[in-house]
């Protein structure tokens, strides 16, 4: 463990950054409201439309105050590999190392 904080503890260097991962799952929805009639105020319907859902995929790195987000209709181990592969190859490709850690 302590292995792991040392690397936090690390001065910024560019060619070698450490980077936080995270995903998440959120439910897209449509709220409904009940127009406003004249003299009231709009209001809102406890009822909503399901649209579908998103995975959200994130890097951040924090010294560099650096983020990148992936947007997916889906979530399948393929989905994250593809982000990663994309974070090495296109938005890290300079790097000689990276430190990964997930965000919890």
């Amino acid at each position: 463990m302590e292995d792991i904080l040392d690397v936090y503890q690390r001065p910024y260097d560019p060619l070698r950054p450490v980077v936080g991962l995270d995903e998440a799952k959120r439910q897209l929805i449509e709220k409904r409201s009940i127009p406003a009639k004249p003299g009231s105020l709009e209001r809102e319907d406890y009822e909503y439309r399901r649209c579908g859902v998103a995975d959200l995929f994130a890097a951040f790195e924090p010294l560099a105050s650096k983020r990148t987000i992936k947007l997916t209709s889906t979530r399948k181990a393929v989905d994250f590999a593809h982000f990663l592969r994309e974070l090495v190859e296109v938005h890290y490709s300079h790097c000689e190392k990276m430190f990964w850690s997930w965000i919890i």
